[in-house]
């Protein structure tokens, strides 16, 4: 989902707090209470209600601060997007932000600004992803503004000419900078050609300028509606008093014109392929290699976590340590796992000098075929836990986190267990199970998609030692090579 929404500010409880024990009887005092362990959480049971039109309603009381935060998740995201209209979920978000109700685009901004709260959306793979959060005071208008943005978007055609030619111009000025952003987008539409998973979520230079308002409209009626919608909230309110002006302003939300788009699960690749993608004027190359990995759900999802944190996670990661601190061949190198309602990518992302291109593929390749035969020794295993352990409750600790993690949940049609039992889970890991999980995860060498950015003239024959070489340029407007581009 977009980096661009801010998760919000509240409080989380931890696990583990013990309890006061100066006015227990002498022998209670006594007892010992139980040794928190590192990284616990446990969620806070939600009040959960099913409005009539389909429409999941979460709501957690959290009475620290006077501040209420939300998390709306609409199924369909770009899987809604139609062929040759890829940026529609993408642009729907962006006008949805633009006018809605009685107010213009900036009348709306202005009731968000003037109350000092937030109000954010953007489209990922498989939902459309609102976010926000408002003083308690102003739950009443946070509501009124959410439902309007829901059910009564303005769609001005005036707004949406700006919003469609700034969206064209920022892939254009992407183009021109770092390429780290792009170089995943190029992967996919490679890697999972054919696949929804290969269209891109903002939308391309060809297919963005082809939108139209009648597009939008289309885009919104058939994939948007309450039968689709989870939203979490979480803060200082009452549940039900805030459950009955919600079911007021939604309740009268219809269904989406359409199922809710669903992908079927993306097979892993055999063999090599090479992606070269030319930028005449580069002087640097920006590479990926992957293949198919893991769902949301998997069960092994906690293993791959830490196993992948020792991999490419974390600044001391395997990659990081041999591309950028010891040969300064980069200065970043990590390891990606997507992880959506299908397997997403599994990805080393790495970029160098156009000249030493060579030296960084064959240095991640060899890095991944030791990770792969050899594993991880317990030193490393104990530290990558310890790692894992301590960055988790940071990201559960505030109202807007707390709303993202319930509605995630309710997405991807996992419980509690997934953060309650997290933790044990971490500790549980061990060396043989880790390595047997990564053989199966992370692709063997020999499986790979390669994808590079850079200076074609100086690459090509580096390119060409990797697998047969498919090459389009960067000023394409679309991300896909023409042999691979979806019929208009």
């Amino acid at each position: 989902m977009s980096a661009r929404i801010a998760t919000t500010l509240a409080a989380l409880a931890l696990l583990g707090a013990a309890p006061a024990l100066a006015a227990q009887p002498a022998a209670a005092a006594q007892v010992k209470a139980p040794k928190p362990v590192q990284g616990s959480v446990t969620l806070p049971e939600p009040v959960r209600v099913q409005l009539k039109n389909g429409a999941q309603l979460l709501l957690v009381e959290r009475r620290e601060v006077p501040l209420v935060a939300f998390t709306a998740l609409v199924r369909g995201g770009a899987l809604g997007d139609p062929a040759g209209k890829e940026g529609a979920a993408a642009l729907t978000a962006e006008l949805l932000q633009k006018g809605a109700g009685k107010r213009n685009a900036a009348q709306f901004a202005e009731a968000v600004d003037g109350v000092g709260g937030e109000l954010e959306v953007a489209a990922g793979r498989e939902a459309l992803l609102l976010q926000g959060q408002f003083m308690a005071r102003d739950t009443a208008l946070m509501v009124e503004l959410l439902s309007d943005v829901l059910l009564r978007p303005r769609f001005e055609a005036a707004e949406l000419e700006k919003t469609r030619a700034r969206m064209v111009s920022e892939l254009a000025a992407a183009k021109d900078g770092d390429l780290r952003g792009l170089v995943g987008t190029y992967f996919n539409a490679f890697h999972f050609a054919g696949h929804p998973y290969a269209r891109p979520l903002t939308g391309s230079e060809a297919s963005l300028p082809t939108l139209t308002r009648e597009d939008v409209l289309a885009f919104a009626k058939s994939q948007l509606g309450a039968d689709r919608l989870v939203l979490s909230v979480v803060g200082d309110f009452d549940s039900r008093q805030l459950a009955a002006q919600l079911e007021k302003a939604l309740g009268g939300w219809g269904r989406a014109a359409r199922p809710a788009p669903v992908a079927s699960a993306p097979p892993r690749t055999h063999g090599r392929r090479v992606l070269l993608v030319d930028k005449p004027d580069a002087t640097q190359t920006y590479f990926w290699l992957g293949n198919t990995g893991i769902s949301r759900s998997d069960p092994d999802r906690v293993a791959v976590q830490v196993a992948n944190t020792v991999f490419g996670g974390r600044f001391t990661s395997l990659l990081n340590t041999a591309l950028r601190i010891k040969s300064g061949l980069s200065y970043g190198a990590s390891s990606v796992v997507v992880r959506e309602s299908q397997p997403g990518a599994v990805a080393i992302a790495s970029y160098t000098k156009t000249e030493s291109t060579g030296q960084a593929l064959d240095l991640a390749l060899d890095t991944l075929r030791q990770y792969r035969e050899q594993g991880m020794d317990a030193r490393t295993l104990s530290s990558a836990q310890t790692y894992v352990l301590g960055q988790f409750p940071t990201q559960l600790e505030t109202g807007g986190q707390l709303a993202a993690k319930l509605s995630e949940l309710a997405f991807y049609g996992l419980d509690a267990s997934d953060v309650n039992g997290f933790a044990a889970q971490v500790r549980a890991t061990d060396r043989a199970g880790l390595k047997k999980v990564m053989q199966h995860v992370l692709p063997a060498p020999e499986d790979l998609t390669v994808v590079l950015i850079g200076k074609a003239s100086e690459l090509r024959e580096v390119a060409k030692k990797y697998g047969p070489v498919t090459e389009m340029k960067l000023s394409d407007k679309r991300f896909a090579p023409a042999a691979l581009a979806p019929p208009r």
